[in-house]
């Protein structure tokens, strides 16, 4: 059995692109979008028809809406594989206003369900910023299901978890490389790897509070760097994974164990931790690494946007 059949038999796989071309070999049940990701595959040959035909049918739309269309697009040739669901984001310029991120949620899911897409089989990804904690607060009321992404804090996690998000991706691979560029010289990359890894182990800290205090947020580990960082959250409710990795999964015959718990954590005698607003600022605050990735999350994610807007200007 290869690593990637012996990953399935504790996590849900999920695939990281917007490749969607690249998909059926791997048979994931969901798939994750980003804007980097539908920026990397609109430049892509086999691409330009897709994104020439949606501009063109919709060119008289504000760009944001075209945007939006494009994204869905996207999305539906992505469920159209798939058997689960897709995770499509939210502008990450509007990650500190809440009122506006509902209002651009609500108007995806009307696209998708405009395709006969069932809501269920789509999560709104929102920066876990309090105001985007917020907005999916707003949004599961409505019946409407939120991966909360750009996740590098305990802090975050927790208030995903009160305000019953539907799923959070914590990013292994950013934690472990502000960690590694903290270190330089100093950083000793086996002992630091696997279960050492610091985005491992925020993840699992994270998934163990969830399961010791019955919280039914699915965790789901993003943005991995290797595939030990991957083996080593066995067990994690989903994990998302590049296409890079997923075939190094898929050559590789290495043994794969179960890392990750949730009866075991149900057992374990942890701190109940809950978080308002001033306490969560606080605490995001006090973490400078899950600060700084923040933010320079927020501000990649929206710098493609805009190159995802020049495109469609030249389109």
């Amino acid at each position: 059995m290869n690593q990637l059949d012996a990953l399935r038999q504790f996590t849900t796989v999920v695939a990281d692109t917007g490749d969607f071309k690249q998909l059926a070999q791997f048979q994931p049940r969901d798939a994750t979008t980003n804007p980097s990701l539908i920026l990397k595959a609109v430049q892509k040959p086999e691409y330009a028809p897709l994104l020439q035909a949606t501009v063109a049918r919709w060119k008289d739309r504000p760009m944001d809406e075209i945007i939006d269309r494009l994204l869905v697009r996207f999305g539906g040739e992505i469920l159209s594989i798939i058997p689960g669901r897709v995770s499509t984001e939210v502008d990450a310029r509007l990650s500190f206003d809440t009122s506006a991120t509902v209002s651009r949620a609500e108007r995806i899911i009307e696209l998708y369900q405009a395709e006969g897409i069932h809501i269920d089989r789509v999560l709104i990804k929102i920066a876990a910023t309090w105001e985007g904690i917020e907005a999916a607060r707003k949004l599961e009321s409505k019946g409407i299901h939120t991966n909360l992404t750009l996740l590098f804090s305990f802090s975050q996690a927790v208030a995903c978890g009160q305000a019953k998000v539907q799923l959070i991706s914590p990013f292994v691979g950013r934690i472990y490389d502000w960690y590694k560029k903290q270190a330089g010289a100093n950083w000793d990359e086996a002992a630091m790897a696997g279960a050492n890894d610091p985005g491992v182990r925020s993840v699992q800290r994270i998934f163990n509070h969830y399961k010791r205090f019955g919280i039914a947020t699915e965790v789901m580990g993003a943005s991995f760097r290797n595939v030990g960082q991957i083996v080593a959250l066995a067990g994690c409710d989903l994990l998302t994974i590049a296409p890079d990795l997923l075939a190094q999964l898929a050559q590789s015959e290495a043994p794969v164990r179960r890392a990750l718990d949730a009866e075991a954590a149900r057992a374990l005698d942890l701190p109940a931790v809950q978080y308002d607003e001033a306490g969560f600022r606080y605490a995001l605050n006090e973490d400078a690494m899950a600060t700084e990735k923040l933010a320079e999350g927020i501000r990649a994610f929206a710098v493609d946007t805009v190159k995802l807007e020049q495109l469609i200007q030249t389109a």
